[in-house]
């Protein structure tokens, strides 16, 4: 949802968020932060190389280079309101969403790739925040590495599956989630079928509605109300929402509403967890002037390909060629 949370949360405060002092230290404040790159050091992919920047002398210019976010949806703060939305209980923490944003050169076009919470990997050895490691695990579902690991071990398993070096980590909370679409005013989405989901508290029919944050919520969450209790098709639900969010956020007029900005800003940085290079506005705000002519209609959202699992039909693995073709598009 919101790989498009990086992007939505980067144009919310591209709109003009640092106000008043007060204001700067409220939301800053909201923000968590890990370091992930001191816990994974160098045993990743290496880094693209990028062009020099401006000189001490000269203002430095928005950066223009291609960039890759990893962007989580998940319950782990608010247990009990997460709870209430129909989210996991109070202990412990899921990630059921995951997808790398690939901003391309320029940062006019975007690839959001969401990777399957049901995909078995090869789950690698992460750090743990008490210390000590996890061990490798072959054939692991992929959401267990966020349940295990947290953040790190999350980034490590997307890089170990992809290739690809993740510069950021953007987490935004489900309950967040539902306050920022509050927040917006709503989102217009159009699904092609009913949905019928006690679990997700979601019931609509297919065509165009209108959805609060909790109904939005309940559409990137609801499984068991599509046919098959697919997740590769609450995927399509979610990419959906995804660019009627981006939508909803370019036509909901901030500039001219200075308090709904606010709320905004408040309701995303709120349910946030970044890597230590995102954890302030001033670095959230960069981001967002770097995206400024990043639309909607060029935002592109497709998932990782993926086959049924020959010795568990309940379960997708990577489809080879066409995933490492896929993940080296992005490098």
């Amino acid at each position: 949802m919101l790989r498009t949370a990086g992007l939505a949360l980067a144009g919310a405060l591209l709109l003009g968020i640092a106000a008043a002092g007060w204001a700067y230290w409220h939301l800053s404040g909201n923000i968590r932060s890990v370091d992930i790159d001191g816990a994974l050091g160098d045993d990743r992919p290496a880094r693209p190389l990028t062009a020099p920047s401006a000189s001490a002398s000269e203002p430095a210019p928005p950066p223009t280079g291609a960039l890759n976010l990893l962007v989580l949806g998940s319950d782990s703060r608010g247990g009990e309101e997460n709870q209430e939305l129909g989210g996991g209980d109070s202990e412990g923490a899921r990630s059921d969403t995951a997808m790398v944003v690939h901003l391309d050169a320029g940062r006019t076009s975007a690839t959001v790739v969401s990777i399957p919470r049901d995909t078995l990997v090869t789950r690698p050895s992460c750090p743990l925040p008490s210390g000590g490691t996890t061990r490798e695990a072959e054939g692991a579902m992929f959401n267990t590495a966020y349940a295990l690991g947290g953040p790190v071990c999350a980034v490590k398993t997307v890089e170990s599956l992809t290739g690809v070096r993740m510069d950021h980590y953007i987490e935004i909370d489900f309950s967040g989630f539902a306050e920022l679409v509050d927040a917006l005013g709503g989102v217009t989405v159009t699904t092609d079928v009913d949905i019928d989901d006690d679990k997700s508290h979601l019931h609509l029919d297919a065509g165009t509605h209108h959805l609060d944050g909790t109904q939005a919520l309940g559409l990137a969450r609801t499984r068991y109300g599509l046919a098959g209790g697919s997740d590769l098709a609450r995927i399509e639900l979610q990419q959906k929402l995804v660019k009627a969010l981006l939508a909803q956020i370019s036509d909901a007029g901030l500039l001219t509403d200075p308090a709904r900005l606010y709320r905004v800003a408040d309701a995303v940085t709120g349910s946030l967890t970044t890597d230590t290079g995102l954890d302030s506005l001033g670095e959230l705000t960069n981001l967002g002037r770097s995206i400024g002519g990043l639309s909607a209609d060029a935002v592109r959202t497709v998932t990782m390909p993926v086959v049924p699992a020959p010795w568990d039909t309940n379960r997708v693995v990577a489809r080879e060629p066409d995933a490492r073709k896929l993940w080296e598009s992005l490098r």
